[in-house]
């Protein structure tokens, strides 16, 4: 609580505020990360009951962890777990993702407190609000069959198979690794040690805060709380040579963005691409069949990679699309990216443009309205500064927003965009993708990029 009250004193939006004396409504966390990374709820539940009222877990990628054991007090609500006293528990699932549910099929969870039960005629009124008066019934029915396929014993043996082949998989690429010695090989992040068959215990997993133990501190997140976070086994993320976990870039490096190309035109779709590393989920139905093909499609990356394959051989459908790069060898365009990388030290300008001081300006809903009333300017990057945005400016990677509607743009934030512009006319079809920036083609040829903002 004290943090957050440091949080409210320290908005410009609630001067005058006395932040002892209010209570925040709701509280909403990602629950997992894009990464995998799971929260002790009941620590959160624990240290939040009484002060707020409605705690909200967005478990959009953990629908699967209610149905084993191993993520125990890791998700949002279960058996045989007390109910807070006063906040109401919610998660919200996409059933999609990790079930067996077809696109879009959702669903949200209350759990009523001790002592606060949900008013269900006035949730249902506001859910009527925002959804279709013409439902797709298929998809409703989609998530009765997913909660069926899920109910014991074989929904627990299902869970169990995809982190069973999360495991297995993990363990060939270190096969792969031990046996091209002191060469470069992916990596998997996740901890040194693994068990040698089977899916082992959950603690082999919780990330453990900083230790004089080099194999403890694998995670590279410093100083952290024991036993507040866990790393989901079955999301797997695919570390490529050319940055340390320090934000260090090597004189080489193999960017991500490259590398998922060539998996894309093997086959090979992968859920996140990151600038060394892209990430990838074992959801049920996953098989050893389906993963073997990415692991030899990443040895044959590595094999063209050393003998310099020519773009035109390697990535005939890129090239097609982009001729610029029908010369070059793909060890070339790696190392020409890589550079580039480094040049603008991309790694530090991505954490610092997150960890500026971001100020609002006016509420997200006051600025968003703007729009509706159409008194919005289309401003250019180079005059940003200062200006207030009137919707959410999204840089891809990482997929998280950078700025919401009613904040300020500051000199970090224009700075990385300015980046990613000339990125982009070095570069095409690596383009960095910012959701909120608009493009046009100016007299001179060349693109130009505006974000929307308050009309002055």
């Amino acid at each position: 609580p004290a943090t957050i009250q440091a949080k409210i004193k320290a908005n410009p939006l609630l001067k005058g505020v006395d932040a002892k004396k209010v209570k925040p409504r709701i509280l909403t966390l990602t629950q997992s990360t894009y990464d995998g990374v799971l929260y002790n709820t009941e620590t959160i539940k624990s240290m939040l009951d009484g002060y707020v009222e409605n705690i909200h877990f967005d478990e959009a990628w953990l629908p699967h962890a209610a149905f084993h054991p191993f993520y125990g007090t890791y998700h949002a609500m279960g058996k045989n777990r007390a109910r807070p006293k006063e906040a109401v528990v919610y998660s919200t699932q996409s059933i999609h993702k990790l079930l067996a549910g077809i696109s879009q099929a959702s669903h949200v969870l209350v759990q009523d407190s001790q002592t606060v039960k949900l008013d269900k005629h006035l949730f249902n009124e506001a859910y009527l609000m925002h959804t279709s008066t013409s439902p797709q019934y298929s998809i409703i029915a989609s998530c009765d069959v997913a909660a069926a396929m899920m109910e014991p014993p074989g929904g627990t043996a299902l869970v169990e198979e995809s982190i069973a082949e999360a495991l297995d998989f993990r363990r060939a690429m270190r096969k792969v690794d031990e046996e091209y010695g002191d060469d470069w090989w992916f990596k998997v992040w996740g901890p040194d040690k693994l068990v040698d068959e089977g899916i082992g215990r959950a603690a082999d997993w919780i990330i453990k805060g900083e230790s004089k133990s080099a194999k403890a501190n694998w995670h590279g997140f410093g100083k952290l709380a024991n036993g507040f976070n866990m790393l989901d086994p079955i999301k797997s993320t695919i570390v490529t040579p050319g940055l340390d976990l320090n934000g260090k870039f090597a004189k080489t490096g193999i960017p991500a963005s490259i590398v998922t190309k060539f998996l894309s035109e093997h086959g090979v779709v992968v859920e996140k691409t990151g600038l060394y590393s892209f990430f990838i989920m074992f959801t049920i139905g996953i098989t050893k069949g389906r993963w073997n093909s990415m692991l030899t499609a990443l040895q044959q990356f590595k094999d063209d990679y050393a003998k310099n394959q020519p773009m035109w051989r390697v990535l005939p459908e890129f090239v097609q699309k982009y001729p610029g790069y029908e010369k070059m060898g793909l060890a070339d365009l790696c190392h020409h990216i890589h550079q580039l990388y480094a040049k603008f030290d991309i790694a530090r300008l991505t954490t610092e443009v997150y960890l500026s001081d971001l100020v609002p300006a006016m509420k997200p809903s006051d600025a968003y309205a703007h729009i509706a009333l159409r008194k919005t300017e289309r401003v250019e990057i180079d005059h940003l500064e200062g200006r207030v945005s009137v919707g959410m400016v999204t840089p891809y990677p990482p997929g998280i927003p950078l700025l919401v509607p009613g904040e300020v743009f500051n000199k970090k934030v224009v700075d990385y965009l300015k980046f990613s512009r000339e990125f982009n006319a070095q570069c095409p079809g690596f383009e960095t993708d910012i959701h909120g920036l608009v493009g046009e083609v100016g007299a001179d040829g060349k693109t130009h990029y505006f974000a929307d903002c308050v009309k002055e």
